[in-house]
């Protein structure tokens, strides 16, 4: 199966979106003007999205690509639909601004990553050892 070259072009233009996305849904989370559910699900999705573990594992044939091409994708439109729209496309030209540079690996945002997954671990530790 050959893929054409405008389907190619709008399948980066697809990624590229969905990375602005996930980087305007952090700026978001952080807006005092979005309500708390709307912070939660920002929060979560990004925090998926940056994440080393998915909940499929990628190794898994077929089903390990599913959270990347349907689930994230699935979670950034629900969180997006859950700020006003003004507000995601200011936060959307601000992550253009900001994260449009070559290099954003950082040690200190692996280390935010892996503290999230661990203090949600603990939290669903002790959630589920008192019922």
């Amino acid at each position: 199966m050959r893929v054409s070259a405008t389907m190619m072009s709008r399948l980066k233009s697809w990624a590229k979106d969905l990375k602005r996305d996930i980087g305007a849904l952090y700026l978001a989370s952080r807006c005092k003007e979005i309500g708390l559910l709307a912070k939660v699900i920002s929060v979560l999705v990004v925090a998926y999205a940056l994440s080393p573990v998915d909940l499929i594992p990628d190794f898994i044939p077929v089903l390990g690509y599913v959270d990347d091409l349907i689930i994230l994708p699935l979670g950034i439109a629900l969180a997006v639909h859950c700020i006003p729209d003004e507000l995601m496309e200011k936060c959307r030209m601000e992550a253009d601004r900001v994260f449009s540079r070559e290099t954003h690996k950082s040690f200190a945002g692996a280390l935010v990553i892996i503290l999230i997954w661990c203090l949600l671990a603990y939290w669903g530790f002790r959630v589920f050892r008192h019922h």
